[in-house]
């Protein structure tokens, strides 16, 4: 079972920085074979979510406040799970944490998200709808989704 925790960057030891950094780069550019430029300056403001198992990073998403990624909407980002659990349903757990805690610190109803085209049925489990026609983000097919209230 994961445990999660919601941190500002400020608040992260500097082995959890590194942890962050070390699973979104093994997910986002090695298993998915993407280069990209992962740190992009939002993560100073960004509420972070790890999900630790035995004291390491396993599963994380980033909370981002109305008017960073988008005009009017929080959205959550850089959702990721190490390969080890994936499969366990720990995803959803990190999802209903996320929702949970970006209503609590950006009291919006307003949530979007870029979701990877192949994930779009995962994150309808989890009230998020499909809005326009799938884009390419990185080399890599998304949709755009809103949290439907």
């Amino acid at each position: 079972m994961l445990v999660f925790e919601c941190k500002k960057f400020d608040l992260l030891s500097l082995k959890e920085v590194h942890d962050i950094y070390a699973l979104r780069a093994a997910v986002f550019v090695v298993e998915q074979d993407c280069v990209y430029q992962d740190v992009d300056g939002n993560d100073f403001s960004a509420y972070h979510i790890l999900g630790k198992k035995e004291d390491k990073i396993v599963a994380y998403a980033r909370l981002l406040a109305p008017g960073v990624s988008y005009e009017d909407y929080a959205s959550i980002g850089r959702v990721v799970t190490s390969k080890k659990i994936r499969g366990k349903k720990q995803g959803h757990l990190l999802m209903e944490y996320c929702i949970e805690k970006i209503k609590l610190h950006f009291p919006t109803e307003k949530i979007k998200i870029s979701a990877q085209l192949h994930l779009e049925k995962f994150y309808n489990k989890h009230a998020f709808v499909g809005t326009g026609e799938a884009y390419l983000e990185d080399g890599i097919p998304h949709i755009g989704m809103v949290l439907k209230n």
